[in-house]
């Protein structure tokens, strides 16, 4: 019978699951955390269990926040085990499992006055935030703050009780300011270009529609660092669950099942001090840029280039997706001749090795990362994963075919069903305007172009509109398979 997982059962946990070795009771919190989820716990919450493991820095524990009504039940899943969680690295050849114990708290979501109480407390010295490359207010298009969203404009004129983790933040920096706390960094850890550059303009342009003092006090003295992060974690399910339970004897209502690998680099801007995270394992480095452009395009871009043909193809996980050979093929072709030959150098980085590298871990069978997280949220992530390699490749006069392949399929896929005519459920935000451009897109291409917000100066570049037009035309006509081949053999 596998135990519940809580703070008095851990002497009981079978000797093959590691527990923390401090005393919990000696930890204080530092760090308030937007966006608890499974990225959050396999990642930061990691690396502080590792330093509290070591005896260091015990001050800078967690404390969990939300702003979505769906942040309650992964609250109310914690707090049944006193904010423990179960964290499973898995691999080809092996798998094992720990419980970390760095999170102290976690607040109600919505609970406004709560959230800007514990802001304001000169004990926390960073704000850190996993919301989603969605959850930033930026213009598809431009990249910029999109102030005239209605959820920035409700803050604007309810700065009293904010309902954006941007709001919140912004609350509590005024409550520091006002009383002469010393403000807190704050810390994104989104997959974003510049994720500190966009969350201090996040934090600014609020502010500027309700206090331009406060704008002008916020970009003088606030820290945002850029970071890179990194390690494939995916959602949870009763899958993961029952594999816990099973192999390890632990009953975790929310178990974290990831990768072994990880990876975190951060720009060295902490006015407000932070934890020597340097001991376990984090780069800290002057630029980040370089490290952010790798990732977010060859891994993320990755992620993209294999999501939409394998959900048309029917394939559910992404090992499976490895194993095709087409699949695999495609990947291969568009890294290597259009991704890669555009990422600056990145410091003491062999870029081959690291492709390669990403190419083991997308074929890792453990994981169970599945095809429809990939494909979630294309409208924000092509923006970011995507585009910006075909931006700079159009401007270099060199080929997007590939490129053109992969926002061809992205629009059959928008369309609402696999190659095999199944029914493929929402999963956009904008769901409901992109198939209706898919739709029209199946008899006129360049109406998918027509979304301006997404592709900006790209949907009027006549290379890349002949290239596009080719490859949703042909798979239409011929389908995903004899597409990718056509492809690859040069035909397409």
């Amino acid at each position: 019978m596998p135990i519940s997982l809580n703070a008095g059962a851990l002497a009981d946990l079978d000797g093959g699951v590691a527990r923390p070795r401090y005393d919990r009771k000696a930890l204080s919190a530092g760090i308030l955390h937007f966006g608890v989820g499974n990225f959050h716990r396999a990642h930061q919450a990691v690396y502080l269990d590792d330093l509290f493991n070591l005896g260091l820095d015990h001050d800078w524990a967690l404390v969990g926040a939300g702003v979505r009504d769906a942040d309650t039940a992964m609250r109310e899943t914690l707090q049944r085990q006193d904010y423990l969680t179960t964290v499973v690295e898995q691999e080809a050849a092996s798998s094992t499992a720990r419980v970390t114990a760095s999170m102290l708290d976690f607040l109600y979501p919505g609970d406004v006055h709560a959230i800007i109480n514990r802001l304001a407390d000169p004990a926390i010295r960073i704000v850190s935030l996993t919301v989603t490359e969605g959850g930033y207010y930026i213009d598809p298009a431009s990249q910029r703050f999109d102030p005239k969203h209605p959820d920035i404009v409700y803050d604007a004129t309810h700065f009293d009780a904010p309902r954006t983790v941007f709001g919140l933040i912004l609350a509590g920096l005024k409550r520091r300011r006002d009383v002469g706390t010393v403000p807190f960094t704050v810390m994104s850890c989104d997959n974003i270009p510049g994720n500190g550059h966009v969350t201090q303009n996040a934090v600014v342009g609020l502010a500027q529609q309700v206090y331009p003092e406060l704008a002008a006090w916020v970009e003088a003295n606030v820290a945002f660092p850029n970071g890179m992060v990194d390690r494939i974690t995916p959602a949870t399910t009763d899958r993961e669950r029952d594999l816990l339970a099973r192999e390890f004897g632990v009953a975790d209502g929310w178990p974290v099942f990831c990768e072994k690998f990880r990876q975190w680099v951060l720009e060295d801007n902490f006015p407000a001090g932070r934890p020597r995270l340097e001991q376990v394992g984090v780069q800290f480095v002057a630029d980040v840029a370089p490290y952010e452009h790798m990732k977010i395009r060859i891994l993320n871009g990755g992620h993209a280039t294999i999501a939409y043909p394998a959900a048309l193809m029917g394939i559910h996980f992404v090992h499976e997706a490895m194993e095709n050979p087409l699949v695999r093929a495609f990947l291969e072709k568009v890294e290597r001749e259009e991704i890669i030959p555009v990422v600056p150098p990145v410091p003491d980085t062999n870029l081959d090795e690291y492709y390669q590298q990403i190419e083991t871990r997308f074929a890792n069978p453990k994981i169970g990362d599945t095809i429809t997280r990939l494909c979630l949220d294309g409208s924000n992530r092509q923006p970011k994963f995507i585009l910006p390699s075909v931006a700079d490749r159009l401007q270099a006069g060199a080929s997007i075919a590939g490129l053109a392949l992969v926002g061809a399929l992205w629009a059959r896929y928008c369309y609402g069903e696999t190659d095999d005519g199944t029914p493929i459920a929402p999963n956009d935000p904008n769901w409901d305007r992109l198939t209706a451009q898919a739709r029209r897109a199946k008899a006129d291409p360049k109406a998918w172009l027509e979304m301006a917000d997404i592709f900006g100066d790209i949907a009027r570049h006549p290379a890349y509109i002949e290239a596009f037009t080719t490859a949703l035309n042909t798979l239409w006509a011929l389908g995903t398979k004899e597409t990718l081949t056509r492809y690859l053999d040069g035909t397409l």
